[in-house]
């Protein structure tokens, strides 16, 4: 069976066999590769390989076949490592091949030594990444992603440990790791008989001498618990330093990747690591801080290593949806699912519209919004992103939470700010840079692609806004306006593009920008909110919330194009409504239009514009642009 296969147990030791096979060739790596594609191909293996995001670290084996689901947070220095060295054995002289590829602590046995003469070394270079799981990722995506090995995994981990491998790390606490990590020498002092022994059998003497010694160097106890650096707050997950072989300029930061490789939790890691900041009693003999060695060389057993032998960019994290559309078994399943489009459509339209007391316009331009997608950007100018204010929202009111609460059962992943005047003076929104410890200090707009950002300004009350507080807001009107935030380098500002949907709820007109303002006209008021939220999540069935799922994020995925034909209608009828109304209609009326009429294309399946779509897209920038007249006439003043 696929889990008790020697690749998926035990990949160093097919990628020892690889390489003994191959050597001297350097084709040995590619091969490895080669390998565990071809393995992950067959019977859907990839559902085998156990995931970091649903198994906890301590029912995984050390040095077997992982998976990871994650947003790059930050990038390190690359380093250098020993990818081919020799070992010679004290007593008989023999000389051993080695790859120190996908290691993080060289292999020697019994016996043996490394040789060091740099003549017998040959040195790579390799990247490593700080990643943590998407931020906002939705519940519902970490469930549907717990398939049945999942399942198994843990029942059988729980019930029947491996005999190969029992887990004890399981018996420590989360404080317990952060003890031993503030005091080197009682994980010294445990691991003793279990440190690898990379010099030879007077190592671990040496050890002990040194944990059984008084030491002098800088002490920790003072150092906050380490900070595992998530974006938003209360996030919960592994961290991991996944390290990249090859083709790592193919990624930067924010990005969502699924990595495949072996999982390195060696408490040996720790060891060395205390013994470097204990040993370096000068600049010379480390450069790094202590604070820095503590930040980027963190316990193991928190912050896992992951050596990365396949990896991918992900275009979605939807587990309802095939990872890749453009294979062959994905088109069927594209082709399937187009062909009960239109019922599908029809039953998000009044779920959200009884979601939104009624108002059936509203929830018209909440799918629009859903499946609204930066696809290019002309000079400055981000295209296809289409900002949402709903105004009309009450007051303090549970409305704006259960809204968020649907718009969470919807999209894989999203967050709701509270836009108050507490949290805009204190809230790190950008990330910046700490070169202190030489990291990316993560904020709250450090979001993956694709994230829904809901902002709701229905509990902003009066109030001063301190320097930070005027900075957050500007950072969200950037956002808003040219799908970029700026990261604080201390000595300058660098902009990161971003793709992320924001939808604003507000009394009034928002202070934020927006691309289009729907005022919501509730056709009903329940007398209890929170029952009538609660019912409305509860009444639809998991099978056709999971439509609703593929129907939203398969949308945003679909091509899309004007025909000469229609732009020649569009730009003809343009002209004609601005002889008509030039007072009103205006060039951003133009865009705003052509942006409704490619949603509400894509909303019904259909890849070009066509007459009746524009058509109706003008229809519903009418009723739109009424009801804003209708209640700037009743309120007196502008919205």
């Amino acid at each position: 069976m696929p889990c008790v296969a020697d690749w998926l147990n035990c990949p160093l030791s097919i990628a020892q066999g690889i390489f003994a096979q191959n050597n001297p060739d350097p084709e040995w790596e590619g091969k490895v590769t080669e390998y565990f594609r071809e393995k992950l191909k067959e019977n859907n293996a990839t559902n085998w390989v156990p995931s970091l995001n649903d198994v906890p670290l301590h029912y995984l084996k050390p040095n077997s076949l992982v998976k990871f689901r994650c947003m790059i947070q930050d990038m390190f220095d690359p380093e250098f490592y020993m990818n081919i060295y020799e070992t010679v054995d004290t007593h008989t002289k023999t000389r051993v091949m080695h790859f120190g590829k996908y290691r993080d602590i060289a292999e020697c046995g019994p016996h043996q030594e490394i040789d060091l003469n740099p003549t017998k070394i040959v040195t790579a270079e390799r990247q490593t990444f700080y990643c943590v799981p998407v931020p906002g990722e939705s519940a519902w995506v970490k469930e549907i992603s717990f398939d049945f090995f999942g399942y198994m995994f843990m029942s059988q981990a729980r019930v029947c440990p491996s005999t190969s491998y029992t887990p004890s790390r399981h018996k420590r606490s989360y404080e317990e790791d952060e003890d031993m990590e503030l005091h080197p020498s009682k994980q010294r002092e445990q691991h003793l008989g279990s440190v690898a022994d990379i010099h030879g059998s007077g190592e671990p003497k040496r050890l002990e001498t040194e944990a059984s010694a008084t030491h002098q160097t800088i002490s920790l106890n003072c150092s906050s618990p380490l900070d595992l650096n998530f974006p938003l707050p209360g996030e919960k997950g592994p961290a991991c330093l996944v390290k990249m072989y090859g083709n790592w300029d193919n990624f930067k930061v924010n990005d969502v990747l699924e990595v495949y490789g072996i999982l390195s939790v060696d408490p040996v890691l720790n060891v060395l690591n205390n013994e470097d900041r204990e040993n370096s009693s000068s600049p010379v003999d480390c450069m790094d801080t202590v604070e820095e060695q503590r930040v980027h060389s963190p316990p193991a057993s928190l912050v896992p290593r992951i050596h990365v032998i396949l990896a991918q960019k992900l275009q979605h994290i939807n587990p309802l949806l095939p990872a890749c559309l453009n294979e062959e078994e994905s088109k069927i399943f594209v082709s399937s699912f187009m062909s009960e489009l239109s019922p599908v459509r029809a039953e998000l339209l009044g779920f959200l519209t009884h979601a939104f007391l009624g108002d059936s316009l509203a929830a018209e331009y909440l799918i629009l919004h859903l499946i609204s997608t930066v696809y290019a950007r002309r000079d400055v100018l981000p295209l296809g992103k289409f900002t949402i204010n709903l105004s009309g929202c009450p007051r303090n009111s549970v409305f704006t939470e259960h809204v968020y609460r649907i718009i969470q059962q919807l999209v894989p992943a999203s967050y709701r700010l509270q836009m108050t005047i507490e949290n805009m003076n204190c809230l790190q929104l950008k990330p910046h840079k700490d070169y202190t410890v030489n990291r990316l200090v993560s904020g709250v707009l450090q979001l993956a692609s694709n994230t829904s950002l809901v902002i709701d300004e229905t509990l902003l009350e009066q109030g001063q806004l301190d320097t930070r507080g005027v900075h957050n807001v500007t950072a969200l009107g950037h956002l808003i306006t040219w799908q970029k935030v700026d990261y604080d380098f201390s000595y300058h500002q660098m902009e990161f593009p971003c793709n992320i949907n924001v939808l604003i709820t507000s009394e009034g007109r928002s202070l934020l920008p927006s691309d289009c303002q729907v005022h919501l006209q509730p056709q009903l008021i329940p007398p209890n909110m929170e029952e009538h939220m609660n019912s409305l999540l509860t009444a639809v069935l998991p099978s056709i919330l999971n439509k609703f799922r593929i129907y939203l994020s398969l949308l945003r995925l679909l091509d899309y194009s004007i025909s000469d034909e229609v732009t020649k209608a569009v730009e003809d009828d343009f002209v004609e409504m601005r002889k008509n109304d030039p007072e009103s209609i205006t060039a951003d009326d133009l865009h705003r239009t052509l942006l409704i009429a490619r949603f509400l294309s894509l909303s019904a399946g259909q890849t070009t514009l066509s007459r009746e779509r524009w058509l109706k897209a003008k229809q519903l920038e009418a009723l739109r642009k009424a009801g804003l007249q209708q209640q700037k006439s009743v309120n007196g003043n502008e919205l």
